[in-house]
């Protein structure tokens, strides 16, 4: 009998946690955090967990014997197959148990490993010993009763991957997340292919946007970004995801024509140096002459003072306050604090990358930041596109696939996304912390 059991990632966006059962063999399905019900109990930096016992007590993580490094018991779980780094698929792949196998993809393992170098450690955010197992399209990796194919697929994210997975009854495919209108629809597409060949019984597929489309693409980010970047006399300061390189990627270009630099922080740009290891993923190069690294001056810690050394382009905060018409400056609502040193000239103006708040700490964050720009009579500007694919793709993905069962994840409206599809496919809607027969 092949069995999920859905720990997360239920009727909510993120949090994917999902164990798979095939007879003996045991496999999670990503491990990801659930960020808004972590926010009921913590907040940083004020409340923090001690260690995994908070964790249990509020239901954060699914109270399981074998899968934490916590316990002194043998791991009674095969492995752990990660779609990609983001933190709602990730988050607590901390916690598990050394002897357990964690599979991802190698460029996923590089941005994983990057911020386990720069981040300060906690036992949620520190992934010594971790027994990393790399995946590339094309592999197929063997556990149990279990065969998993992982094939990539294009999201806001390099290195994300959906998997087809052979049970001893039959074939699921798992879609991770998703998109056709970012910079490589062909990976999506290449997955939908090699998936419809494996005629999946069951399709386990995200559904982010069922109830917030807006259509856009890559290239008309690029195209309004530059609009507005060739209009705009003083400093440009940014926001965007962190490890989204597709986006930095764009605002490099958009530097590019525009002769301006692209001020980075040390962190991004310790990761960047990190992705050109892998030549397929056409990372900009941290060295060329179009970046500046961002000395804060006040490091603290060892990478920190070791790693500023290495760039040959390195400017304070003040100092780029004085050629604010040369830069584009990635400034996070983490970094506001900034704009005390480099005083905006009048002119200046901030684009804001990334997706809308969707929760109401996130709505006060956002407010937070609307204020800090107001008072530096700094115009706000959100360009930006989803990483998760639109309804209308979904159509014609399931075409191809063609599944017996489909299976929601990742959204807030898996009722919706049950009476879009319902005439033409079976859906089935998991409820958190129950099993579902698949076979």
């Amino acid at each position: 009998m092949v069995e999920l059991t859905f720990y997360g990632g239920v009727g909510e966006v993120g949090g994917n946690m999902f164990l798979l059962s095939d007879g003996d063999t045991k496999v999670f399905l990503d491990f990801g955090m659930n960020y808004t019900a972590r926010r009921n109990f913590y907040t940083w930096p004020a409340i923090q967990p001690k260690d995994e016992r908070g964790l249990l007590d509020f239901g954060l993580i699914p109270d399981l014997k074998g899968i934490y490094r916590c316990e002194k018991s043998e791991p009674s779980f095969d492995g752990v197959f990660l779609t990609h780094v983001h933190g709602d698929h990730t988050g607590y792949i901390s916690l598990i148990n050394r002897a357990i196998p964690v599979h991802c993809g190698e460029t996923c393992s590089l941005i994983l490993k990057a911020i386990d170098a720069t981040s300060r450690k906690s036992f949620e955010k520190d992934l010594t010993g971790l027994k990393w197992k790399i995946f590339r399209t094309g592999h197929r990796v063997k556990i149990g009763s279990l065969e998993v194919a992982p094939v990539h697929v294009d999201h806001s994210v390099p290195g994300a991957y959906g998997f087809i997975i052979h049970t001893s009854e039959g074939t699921i495919a798992y879609t991770g997340d998703l998109r056709s209108h970012g910079t490589k629809p062909e990976l999506t597409m290449d997955f939908v292919k090699k998936a419809g060949e494996e005629k999946p019984e069951a399709v386990i597929c995200e559904g982010t946007n069922i109830m917030q489309a807006r259509v856009s693409s890559e290239d008309e980010v690029e195209q309004k970004l530059n609009t507005v970047v060739a209009s705009t006399k003083n400093i440009v300061l940014a926001s965007f995801s962190y490890n989204d390189i597709d986006r930095l990627r764009t605002f490099y270009h958009v530097a590019q024509k525009n002769n301006r630099y692209l001020v980075v922080s040390l962190k991004q740009a310790y990761l960047l140096r990190e992705l050109q290891k892998d030549p397929r993923l056409d990372v900009p190069d941290i060295m060329g002459d179009k970046f500046i690294v961002l000395d804060k001056e006040k490091k603290k810690d060892k990478w920190e003072r070791e790693e500023i050394q290495k760039y040959r382009n390195v400017k304070t905060v003040s100092e780029i306050g004085k050629i604010q018409n040369k830069v584009i400056y990635v400034l996070s609502q983490f970094d506001l604090n900034d704009l005390v040193d480099i005083k905006p000239d009048a002119g200046s103006i901030y684009i804001y990358s990334s997706s809308e708040p969707f929760t109401e700490e996130g709505e006060i964050d956002f407010e937070r930041m609307k204020n800090w720009l107001a008072s530096y009579g700094l115009p706000l500007y959100q360009i930006h596109t989803s990483g998760h694919i639109m309804p209308h793709e979904l159509v014609e993905i399931f075409k191809e696939l063609k599944p017996k069962k489909l299976i929601p994840v990742h959204t807030e409206y898996p009722e919706t996304f049950k009476k879009y599809f319902e005439k033409a496919i079976l859906v089935e809607l998991p409820t958190k912390n129950q099993t579902m027969k698949i076979f």
